[in-house]
């Protein structure tokens, strides 16, 4: 259903710095980053779609985010979830949510909230029983 999601920044390289933590976390691997342009672009290994992007608006105008608007990221499991919202705090980011189980979304929904540096907000989630 996704094909991309893009978030505008301001400050491209402690950008860069705070999305290799957290998607390092993730699992997902940098498919592109171009300094000349500024942008950059990370995927699950081995599949092209969909992608994350990052870079400054391609209006040249300060990036802005939007009050209501998130992207949620799918973790492989629990303790990946706790790893990228600390990594997210660790770089920059700004807590909107520890770590910990949503049940009003579903009985498993298990995830965590933060921002980056610019502000735009984001979810780490995952959707699976816990398994010890």
């Amino acid at each position: 259903m996704i094909s991309h999601a893009f978030i505008g920044v301001g400050d491209f390289d402690r950008a860069f710095r705070f999305y290799e933590a957290v998607f390092g976390e993730l699992g997902l691997v940098l498919r592109f980053r171009e300094d000349e342009r500024p942008w950059a672009g990370w995927v699950r290994p081995g599949v092209p779609r969909p992608i994350f992007l990052i870079g400054r608006p391609f209006d040249g105008q300060a990036p802005t985010p939007g009050n209501g608007p998130m992207i949620a990221l799918l973790a492989a499991d629990r303790s990946a979830v706790a790893r990228a919202w600390q990594a997210a705090l660790n770089h920059g980011g700004t807590d909107e949510g520890a770590p910990g189980l949503r049940p009003e979304y579903h009985d498993h929904y298990y995830g965590a909230y933060f921002r980056d540096p610019d502000g735009n907000k984001l979810c780490v989630c995952c959707h699976d029983a816990f398994v010890e």
